[in-house]
C-alpha cells in the first residue's frame, strides 16, 4: 500500500507576529515547528505500513527552510519525502494549496498508486480545515475528517473502515479507497526518533519539486489561484487587569473593600439597585 502524508510547516503559535502592512505572518526570527496534527497523521501512517506493508511519502508545501520537517519524517518512519517549492506557490490561500497537493498527488500516483492521504484536521496557524477536504474533492477521493481511530483496511476488497469525531459523540464508517483522512490530535501519539534514524534523516535525499515538475497550472497555484485574501487583522486589545484585594487578612475586610469598589461605579450601583428593587 501507498500513504501519503502532507506536513506543514508552521511557526510557533506561542511566537506568532502580524505584520500591520500585509497581513501575514512574520516568519523571520520565528522557530518553526511541524504541524502537530500532521505528525499525528504521520504516525498513524507509519503504524499502518507496518501493520499492512507498503510504504509512507511525505510531502510538504514551502520554501526551502520546510526540507527539515520533512527530514523530521524521515526520522520517524517515512520512507520517501517531496518538498513542493516554487516562488510561483507563495501567497497561495486554501484554494490554490489544495489545487497544489492534488497535484502532488497526481505525480506521485502515476509512479505508485495512492492508497491513503491522511493531513491533519488543520493547521494550527491558519485554522481552517479546508485543505484536506479540498485535496479530497479534486482528486475524487472517499473523504473521512476527524478521524480519531483507523480500525482496519481491506487491501483486498478496497475498502477503509474509521471512527470519527462527530458532535456529541463519535461515528464509524467505512468506504472505498483511495480515500482522504483529516486527523486529530488523538489518532496516535508520534513516536520517539532513535539515534539511526536521526543520522539517516540528516543523509537522506529530500526530492524538490517546482510547478513544472507537478504539471501545475500558473493561473491556479500561488497568489494567481487564490480568489480569497486576507482584508485586515488585528489583535485583540489588551485590558488592565481590575484591581485585587486580599482576604488573608480578613475576609470580611476584603469583601467591603470589593463591595465599596462595585458600588463607585454609579451605573453598576443604579442596575443592582434595580435588580434588587431598592
Amino acid at each position: 500500500m501507498h500513504f501519503v502524508v502532507f506536513i506543514k510547516q508552521v511557526p510557533d503559535t506561542a511566537e506568532v507576529k502580524i505584520d500591520p502592512e500585509t497581513n501575514t505572518l512574520v516568519r523571520a526570527g520565528v522557530e518553526s515547528i511541524a504541524n502537530p496534527y500532521d505528525v499525528a497523521a504521520l504516525e498513524e501512517a507509519v503504524r499502518l505500513k507496518e501493520r499492512y506493508g507498503g510504504k509512507v511519502t511525505a510531502v510538504s508545501m514551502g520554501p526551502p527552510q520546510a526540507e527539515s520537517a520533512l527530514r523530521q519524517a524521515f526520522s520517524l518512519g517515512a520512507d520517501d519525502v517531496v518538498l513542493l517549492s516554487d516562488r510561483a506557490f507563495a501567497g497561495a490561500d486554501t484554494l490554490a494549496t489544495s489545487y497544489t497537493l492534488s497535484r502532488a498527488v497526481e505525480t506521485l500516483r502515476d509512479a505508485n498508486p495512492v492508497d491513503l492521504v491522511l493531513c491533519g484536521k488543520q493547521a494550527i496557524d491558519g485554522d481552517t480545515a479546508q485543505t484536506g477536504p479540498g485535496i479530497a474533492t479534486r482528486l475524487g477521493f472517499t473523504q473521512f475528517t476527524y478521524v480519531v481511530d483507523v480500525e482496519w483496511i481491506d487491501p483486498e476488497r478496497k475498502r477503509v473502515q474509521v471512527r470519527r469525531n462527530v458532535e456529541g459523540g463519535f461515528e464509524v464508517i467505512n468506504g472505498p479507497l483511495p480515500a482522504l483522512l483529516t486527523v486529530e490530535l488523538e489518532l496516535a501519539k508520534p513516536r520517539r526518533a532513535t539515534l539511526p534514524m536521526l543520522i539517516d534523516s540528516l543523509r537522506a535525499p529530500v526530492k524538490a519539486w517546482d510547478a513544472k515538475a507537478i504539471g501545475a497550472s500558473a493561473q491556479l497555484v500561488g497568489l494567481k489561484g487564490s480568489p480569497t485574501w486576507v482584508k485586515a487583522i488585528a489583535s485583540p486589545q489588551l485590558h488592565r487587569a481590575g484591581p485585587k484585594w486580599d482576604a488573608a487578612q480578613g475576609v470580611s475586610e476584603a469583601v467591603s473593600q470589593a463591595l465599596d469598589a462595585l458600588f463607585a461605579d454609579e451605573d453598576f450601583e443604579a442596575k443592582f439597585r434595580k435588580g434588587w428593587g431598592a
